[in-house]
Parts: C-alpha cells; sequence; structure tokens
C-alpha cells in the first residue's frame, strides 16, 4: 500500500523572526565556470551550452561546488542546466532515506542542514513553509519525499535513468542552509609613535648591539 505524502515527510514549527530584509539570492542560485576550447574561462550565471565540457558549479555566495570535470556528457549537462539542492535537518528520518535514493540513482547534489533561525527563515524562502526534506531542481522546488515524483523531474531534468557518477566521486559536505556571515576582518593596530630618541652609542637604530 503506498503511503500518503503527509507520511513521508517531516514537519516543525517555524521559528518567526523578527521583520527584516530578505536575501537576494535564491537557494538554487549558482555561478558557473567553464573552459572553452580555447582554454578561455568563463564565470557566468548562465549555463553553459552542452558543448561545453568542462564545468564547475559554485554557489554564489560561497558554499560546496559540484566539479563535472570527469562526469559523463549527459549527467554534465544536466547538473549545468538544473543543479540540484536538497534540503534536510538531523531529526528528520525520512531525509536519510531520500538521500539514499539520490546516492543510488548517481545524482550529484549540495545538501543544506536547516538548524537555526536563520536556516528556518531560508527554508521558508525557498519552500515557503516548514516541510522536510526539500528537493530543489533548477527551478523546480518540492517539498516531502515522494521517491516517484522526484524520479520523474530528475528524469524530465536530463539526469540518467541509472547511476552514472565516475567511482571516485565524492560528495561535498553538507552545509548550513543559511551559512554564517565570514568574520570581519579586525581593524589593523595603530602604529606605535614614532620617536626621534638618537640610538645609544655603539647600537644599532633597531636597538641591537653588536
Amino acid at each position: 500500500m503506498k503511503k500518503s505524502r503527509t507520511s513521508r515527510t517531516s514537519h516543525f514549527s517555524l521559528l518567526l523572526l523578527s521583520a527584516g530584509m530578505l536575501l537576494a539570492l535564491d537557494a538554487s542560485a549558482q555561478m558557473y565556470k567553464s573552459v572553452g576550447p580555447d582554454g578561455k574561462v568563463t564565470y557566468s550565471d548562465v549555463p553553459p551550452p552542452p558543448s561545453v565540457k568542462k564545468v564547475e558549479l559554485k554557489p554564489i555566495g560561497g558554499g560546496a561546488e559540484i566539479s563535472t570535470n570527469n562526469f559523463p556528457a549527459d549527467l554534465a549537462a544536466a547538473v549545468s542546466k538544473s543543479p540540484v539542492s536538497f534540503y534536510t535537518t538531523t531529526t528528520c528520518t525520512v531525509c536519510g532515506e531520500a538521500r539514499n535514493m539520490l546516492k543510488a540513482a548517481g545524482i550529484p547534489f549540495v545538501e543544506k542542514t536547516v538548524k537555526t533561525n536563520e536556516d528556518i527563515e531560508k527554508l521558508k524562502q525557498v519552500s515557503g513553509g516548514g516541510m522536510l526534506p526539500v528537493l530543489v531542481v533548477g527551478s523546480k522546488k518540492m517539498a516531502g519525499y515522494e521517491s516517484g515524483e522526484w524520479r520523474t523531474t530528475l528524469t524530465s531534468a536530463g539526469y540518467p535513468a541509472s547511476n552514472r557518477l565516475p567511482k571516485d566521486y565524492r560528495y561535498p559536505a553538507a552545509e548550513p542552509a543559511a551559512p554564517p556571515p565570514p568574520p570581519a576582518a579586525k581593524p589593523a593596530e595603530a602604529a606605535a609613535p614614532a620617536t626621534n630618541t638618537p640610538a645609544a652609542s655603539g647600537a644599532s637604530a633597531s636597538g641591537f648591539r653588536f
């Protein structure tokens, strides 16, 4: 008997944050690095044509990235056109099942963990609610795990029906859905005031004696 979607998802209460400016970038925003036949490196937020085989994906603003250098042409094209992000949390049992399905199918993805209030707010921006897991395939977003629907969406996006990942491929480490900003640079210490005291006889200007 097929389980209902409600039984295949994980719900949790969203903690409302105080009103503020929402992040301008969507979670699926990506920067593409491609190398043309002439060796020219190009960075763009627009996927390169399928003829460009050497492509790397990097989320705008940093974070995990997926290199497609050794991917088969059809898999590399799917990753370039419709990158996959996967939102999870540690208390979501079905998230593990969904993760196992994606890996068994050979789907490269970047995992986003939801733990903090900032992560929850980011999840709200992505899916509009608090249901997990969430799968983002290009511009398509699905909340709640339903293996048939997920596989259909991935196939429609051009992902191969069987696992085509290189044997040495390693998935990037999971990262927070809303990574903390980098620490601010510390202001340079004020330079010590110069003194006009002449160096003692027999000593160098640095204070060392010879």
